[in-house]
């Protein structure tokens, strides 16, 4: 496996815990403010980062559309239907739907190029996409207690609207824009939008309160999942292309998966195990094509 690969992996381990810290974050704090600070902490840790290292903000029109448009879709758009969506459903569901990414992320990429997919990437996204509607359609254990129909469909729908900004931020360094400085500059961005929200929150609800365990969830998903994973993320789409690393996405339950049930105590079952191996069977396949 190539090292853009190998990177990408790391990242869908890092993310596939997001539904859990999620879960964790939301048992202390409203998803609301969970969505915010994620992206605002985010961008506090950023600033100086960027500062010290004088990451250039994007220069030409083109780029700075294309960070809007990533800043906006990843930082602002998806934490906020994400939280409220993942609040409302259990973390094996949550991860299990957010799995479904790479079909969306390399149908768009695919439009955009005007290219048709290989037989074997559609054969491939079609095997994990038949093993993610197992899951998703056959509730079991202590998923089906606490998934909902309308959580459900806010994480997909802050599925389809992340994949716009992966494109984007692809593409900004496929331009030759550094994935450090599109990460950067991104949260940056969208802490900036959600800090009119943040100051509302803090009017109305006060100060958060919350316990360690929250916290620490958030700095993870502020650290880890929107600073680090997204820049390993930019820099293997843009080194490994688009539709050749999207299908890696299917491998970010797996993590969750595990940390769900260690955390969380939600469990196995047999269709999750079967529909488990129809989605690492699909990757497989759609990597080689």
């Amino acid at each position: 496996m190539r090292t853009p690969a190998i990177v990408a992996a790391l990242v869908m381990v890092v993310w596939g815990a997001t539904p859990v810290m999620t879960r964790l974050a939301t048992e202390d704090l409203t998803s609301l403010q969970v969505a915010v600070l994620r992206t605002v902490i985010a961008g506090l840790i950023a600033a100086p980062i960027v500062l010290v290292t004088r990451e250039r903000a994007p220069v030409t029109r083109r780029q700075q559309l294309l960070l809007a448009i990533s800043a906006i879709s990843g930082f602002v758009a998806f934490p906020l239907l994400y939280t409220v969506g993942q609040e409302r459903t259990s973390a094996m569901h949550g991860g299990m739907i957010l799995a479904a990414l790479p079909i969306a992320t390399g149908a768009y990429a695919a439009i955009l190029d005007r290219r048709r997919p290989t037989r074997g990437w559609l054969l491939g996204c079609a095997i994990a996409l038949a093993g993610e509607t197992m899951l998703v359609v056959i509730r079991v254990g202590d998923s089906a207690d606490v998934a909902t129909l309308a959580g459900d469909l806010l994480v997909v729908a802050s599925a389809l609207v992340v994949a716009v900004g992966y494109i984007a931020g692809a593409r900004l360094g496929q331009g030759g824009y550094r994935s450090l400085a599109a990460t950067y500059w991104g949260v940056l961005v969208g802490a900036a939008l959600l800090a009119p929200l943040t100051g509302v929150l803090v009017v109305t609800d006060g100060i958060p309160e919350a316990g360690a365990n929250a916290w620490l969830a958030l700095l993870w998903m502020a650290i880890l999942t929107s600073i680090v994973g997204y820049v390993g993320w930019y820099w293997a789409l843009t080194r490994g292309g688009i539709q050749r690393i999207a299908p890696v996405q299917f491998l970010q339950p797996f993590s969750g998966l595990a940390l769900a049930a260690l955390l969380l105590g939600e469990q196995f079952t047999v269709p999750l195990l079967v529909a488990a191996a129809a989605i690492l069977g699909g990757v497989a396949i759609a990597q080689r094509g």
